[in-house]
């Protein structure tokens, strides 16, 4: 059977589709939740509703781009290339997970706050939601470093022999 593909052009797509999942998402670890914590309440809230009706679209995308592409190397690579990468393929899967049922239910509830049905213990919901984003953002980074990984363990290309 033919490869369609080629292992080194499968790492570069998952590189690719990694890194920029790990890298919104550290940039809204490392940059936006600060942010929302030196803003008043009201600020706060109506910048982050509308940084979710965003995101939501393009989070998925990545999400979706990193499991297929972080898949197909684990399809093609061998050894312990493969391993790192089903080992990319699995971390993936647990970011969406976390973000699908750890995040996003969250994110309905703070689009009601934003509408002036502040929860009493918002501080500790939001909190909470918090320690979901820190999840997410470490298997996301893990999944990225088990694909660098996976790119540096494959063999090298085969020169052309002259015939």
């Amino acid at each position: 059977m033919q490869r369609v593909i080629s292992p080194r052009t499968a790492a570069a797509a998952a590189q690719l589709a990694t890194g920029l999942l790990a890298g919104a998402l550290f940039y809204g670890f490392a940059n936006v939740n600060p942010t929302f914590a030196a803003v008043p309440l009201d600020v706060h809230l109506t910048f982050r509703t509308e940084l979710m009706n965003l995101n939501a679209i393009v989070m998925q995308a990545l999400m979706a781009a990193s499991f297929v592409t972080s898949a197909g190397l684990a399809i093609g690579a061998r050894g312990r290339a493969r391993a790192c990468a089903v080992g990319a393929t699995v971390l993936t899967v647990a970011t969406f997970l976390v973000t699908r049922f750890g995040n996003v239910p969250f994110n309905a509830e703070i689009r009601t706050w934003a509408a002036g049905a502040l929860a009493p213990d918002y501080q500790e919901r939001l909190a909470t939601w918090g320690v979901f984003n820190d999840i997410r953002v470490a298997t996301a980074i893990g999944a990225f470093a088990l694909v660098i990984a996976a790119a540096g363990l494959l063999r090298p290309a085969r020169a052309a022999v002259a015939v």
